[in-house]
């Protein structure tokens, strides 16, 4: 983070999914926010939030607007970023149940399932336990909403797992990771009106 900024200046990759949800989000978690469409945004900003959407969609989107490689570049270098559903099949090393033709970015050392829950109709929400967030005096469970989502089937030996599926066909299963300034969720925090994702993620931002 800048040392001239009083805020963060956090980016929305405003390409597809919840823009608005999550801007809505980061405000409230105390960060100034930028929609990030080409390099020159992304250029000034502290972090980036990768919405959800369609990724083999998002991929073709990145290069589109001329914003792989220096989205890529930025990753390399540090920059904190946090995505959600796609965000997360962005962000991940290696996709299951992908089109070849797909790109991804490489940040998080995870194998991740896209659509590992079902199609639409079997969306759902569940409570969950977060590590570093419902796991302080008096916080409540976190309620998340899962649409179309994946799931993590394996992580490297630098990821630390901060949530699981507690219950159902699908307990067990991991649905959010960080790996150093990396942060990804399977679920929606920003359609649920708890901001504690965006707080968590805008500290990071703050502390890198």
């Amino acid at each position: 983070m800048s040392a001239q900024r009083e805020k963060p200046l956090i980016g929305v990759l405003a390409l597809q999914g919840d823009v608005r949800e999550h801007s809505e989000g980061l405000i409230a978690a105390g960060a100034d926010v930028v929609a990030v469409r080409r390099a020159s945004e992304l250029d000034r900003v502290d972090g980036l939030v990768i919405p959800g959407g369609e990724s083999t969609t998002m991929s073709k989107l990145l290069g589109v607007f001329d914003l792989y490689d220096p989205l890529v570049a930025r990753l390399g270098d540090g920059m904190p970023a946090y995505g959600s559903c796609a965000g997360m099949i962005m962000l991940a090393s290696n996709i299951l149940d992908t089109r070849a033709d797909a790109r991804h970015l490489d940040a998080l050392d995870v194998t991740v399932r896209r659509n590992a829950f079902g199609r639409q109709v079997e969306s759902f929400e569940t409570d969950l336990e977060f590590a570093g967030i419902t796991d302080v005096p008096g916080a409540a469970p976190m309620r998340a909403v899962f649409i179309r989502a994946p799931w993590v089937e394996s992580v490297g030996g630098d990821v630390q797992v901060l949530a699981t599926v507690p219950s159902g066909p699908a307990a067990g299963r991991v649905v959010a990771v960080r790996q150093a300034n990396v942060l990804a969720t399977s679920f929606h925090p920003e359609v649920t009106g708890d901001h504690r994702v965006h707080r968590y993620f805008v500290d990071l931002v703050r502390a890198a």
